[in-house]
């Protein structure tokens, strides 16, 4: 079962059972240019860190539904991930924090949702519904969070190098943007 960090307790997903919720329904091509969500990053060029422990993991980009291979995606700039689902509500306070470091970092640091439950169409209203239009990728097997040996909660955000080294694993919502900044200052060297 997945806890939700910041919540002071293990939250269930919505189906009751302890899990994930199940997947329901494919996503349509009008749900994913509804949701207005940006392109998943693309590969640089620069070299892929083979030692990564994100190193061979391809999920899919919820802007498009096409394959994303991570360490090839984030190569070559430094990046957060963040984990997250539609049904965790620390998740929902923090998403538009996430959106606003964004803007403030204007590219100088990739952040990218995982959305970490197979409900991709639940993500997309989701994220329709708090604005969002973070890039961001489906994680149904939870594989980030498996890859990277982080606890059993939400959300968690990877801070990862621009070598694909995981540099800190923040496991608690952040609490505005200054925090995040300030983090990602401390973590990875680059202010925003």
């Amino acid at each position: 079962m997945l806890a939700v960090s910041g919540c002071g307790g293990a939250a269930e997903s919505p189906d009751g059972g302890g899990g994930p919720a199940p997947a329901g329904k494919s996503v349509t091509d009008e749900e994913r240019a509804f949701a207005k969500l940006a392109p998943c990053p693309v590969p640089s060029g620069a070299p892929a860190d083979a030692g990564s422990p994100l190193a061979g993991l391809t999920l899919e980009c919820l802007a498009d539904g096409k394959p994303m291979a991570l360490t090839t995606a984030l190569a070559g700039k430094p990046a957060l991930l963040n984990l997250w689902a539609y049904w965790c509500g620390p998740c929902a306070e923090e998403l538009p924090l996430l959106q606003q470091f964004s803007d403030r970092a204007a590219g100088a640091v990739t952040v990218l949702t995982v959305h970490s439950d197979p409900g991709a169409g639940k993500a997309l209203s989701r994220l329709i519904g708090l604005d969002n239009h973070l890039p961001g990728v489906q994680d149904p097997k939870i594989e980030v969070r498996k890859a990277i040996g982080a606890p059993a909660v939400l959300p968690i955000s990877v801070l990862v190098r621009a070598d694909g080294s995981i540099a800190k694993l923040v496991v608690r919502p952040f609490k505005s943007v200054d925090d995040i900044a300030d983090t990602v200052a401390a973590e990875l060297g680059v202010r925003a």
